[in-house]
């Protein structure tokens, strides 16, 4: 008879701790969309800055229709983009013809120096650092969920509640990874050897 209330005991132990597991992948996954939703927010934030940006470029930089047409094509395959991992290939796109606009910008003295331009800089700026953020939380809460769905004996709930591995968020901007290069101008007006950034 005791070994009928031990063999009791040890079922019922297993059931709770495959209940809590279960119940734990819900919230990791409820967490996850929530953290993406988030990302979500600040991309279309910058989705919305973007035709602001390139009306006032245009109206000190007309003739840079080659750049202005890339980044409303860009913008426009980042809204659109129907999959987690064709939006990080179209977001890529759009940063990288962001950087070429305010580039253009850096050629025209009057633009630069126009209060509406200076606060959409700063806005982009700014939504940058928090899809930067956003990108950071939602991708950590992906790595918890992703691992939990391939350690063992968790591996076995995820399989029997048909939870699956999350996909991250990567951006793969080659100008944010390239090398920056620093001049330092000397005291007689010419310019030192560039010096590698840390």
């Amino acid at each position: 008879m005791t070994a009928l209330y031990v063999v009791l005991g040890v079922v019922v132990l297993l059931a709770l701790a495959v209940v809590v597991s279960y119940n734990r992948f819900v919230r990791q996954r409820n967490l996850v969309l929530e953290s993406w939703r988030q990302v979500d927010v600040e991309l279309r934030r910058r989705h919305d800055l973007v035709p602001n940006l390139v009306e006032t470029v245009k109206g000190y930089a007309a003739h840079e229709r080659t750049v202005l047409s890339n980044v409303v094509a860009a913008r426009s395959a980042a809204v659109s983009a129907p999959t987690l991992g064709a939006k990080a290939e179209a977001e890529t796109q759009l940063a990288g013809s962001l950087q070429g606009l305010l580039a253009v910008a850096e050629a025209y003295p009057d633009l630069k120096a126009a209060g509406p331009f200076q606060q959409l800089q700063a806005q982009l700026a700014e939504t940058e650092d928090r899809i930067a953020a956003a990108r950071r939380f939602y991708n950590g809460n992906v790595r918890a969920l992703n691992t939990r769905v391939e350690a063992f004996p968790s591996s076995v709930v995820a399989s029997l509640g048909h939870f699956e591995k999350a996909e991250y968020f990567q951006t793969d901007d080659p100008a944010v990874r390239a090398p920056v290069g620093v001049t330092f101008s000397a005291p007689d007006g010419t310019s030192g050897a560039p010096t590698p950034s840390a």
